[in-house]
């Protein structure tokens, strides 16, 4: 299973959301991803829920709890305060992707900086 995790600041818009993702996908030599998805309350969004249905994927949302056991090569200190993981995006990721997980493209970073993408795969 491909996942492409998302983060974004509350103020993000679809926008911003599907510029880090075709970033992340500019970095990735694989085709096509089964997912998106961010942290669970995040999931309610207007903007993540219109992002995902725009793609015509499922958009998950992921325990905090479940996101704070991903151990990430991207380290916020913002995130980890709020998150208790190091990058929201690389996190969900690799939650959402399931057991042996990696990362194909760490997080990046939307050009308005609103919004992060990363991709795993599992």
């Amino acid at each position: 299973m491909k996942c492409v995790g998302i983060g974004f600041r509350a103020e993000a818009d679809v926008t911003s959301l599907q510029d880090a993702l075709a970033q992340a996908l500019a970095q990735d030599t694989g085709a096509g991803f089964d997912a998106v998805v961010t942290e669970a309350a995040k999931a309610r969004a207007s903007a993540f829920r219109d992002f995902a249905q725009a793609l015509g994927v499922p958009g998950l949302g992921i325990s905090q709890t479940d996101l704070a056991q991903m151990i990430t090569p991207t380290q916020s200190l913002r995130i980890q305060d709020k998150f208790g993981t190091g990058s929201l995006a690389e996190a969900a990721a690799l939650a959402a992707a399931g057991p042996n997980a990696r990362l194909v493209v760490e997080r990046v970073v939307s050009t308005d900086g609103m919004a992060t993408a990363a991709v795993a795969e599992g």
